[in-house]
């Protein structure tokens, strides 16, 4: 591994644009499938996206990873039904978009946390990854606040408050599966 700090490069090979295409494209697809498994609610639904956008930036590092996102938002914002409530601008632009376009940064932080060696072994990730996912609540709470008729606290009410604990595990779940994929990484390179 030569001291890499992510996954992607860990795997070796040539760092060719088709290898990180593929990478964005497959990080886009599992921040669809954290959208897909979701509990609908108002304003703001619960899903699985915290926690992909948490590997997919830990697993790519922060440009690809950002990259991903950012493809992710493009694929939205074209109209494809990527998001929880579906596609389109008016919904990239809608109650959540504090959320979705602070995605952006959580991946990109998550990779440099990981580049720099701060998302190393179990209690680290998921400190780091629980750290992000709170920082997550600034543009997604304000944007709610903006674009509601929801106060500041009421905006954080529903906006903040009933994710807190499902974050708190996805950071947790975030570090198990990072720990155990850089563990199988290992076992396999021998």
């Amino acid at each position: 591994m030569n001291g890499s700090r992510t996954l992607v490069h860990a795997m070796g090979g040539t760092e060719t644009m088709f290898r990180k295409g593929v990478m964005i494209l497959a990080g886009s697809m599992l921040i669809i499938l954290g959208a897909r498994l979701s509990v609908p609610m108002w304003p703001v639904p619960m899903s699985l996206q915290t926690l992909a956008v948490l590997i997919v930036g830990f697993g790519l590092g922060s440009k690809l990873g950002a990259a991903a996102v950012m493809t992710y938002l493009t694929k939205g914002a074209l109209g494809l039904p990527v998001f929880v409530a579906g596609g389109g601008m008016p919904v990239l632009m809608g109650p959540t978009a504090g959320f979705l376009f602070g995605f952006v940064a959580l991946a990109y932080l998550a990779g440099l946390a990981a580049e720099r060696g701060l998302a190393n072994g179990l209690l680290r990730t998921a400190l780091v990854a629980l750290l992000l996912s709170a920082a997550l609540y600034v543009p997604g709470v304000l944007w709610l606040s903006a674009l509601t008729p929801l106060d500041l606290a009421g905006a954080a009410q529903v906006g903040m408050v009933p994710f807190v604990a499902g974050d708190a595990v996805k950071s947790v779940m975030a570090a198990l599966m990072m720990t155990g994929a850089w563990a199988a990484l290992r076992a396999k390179q021998g």
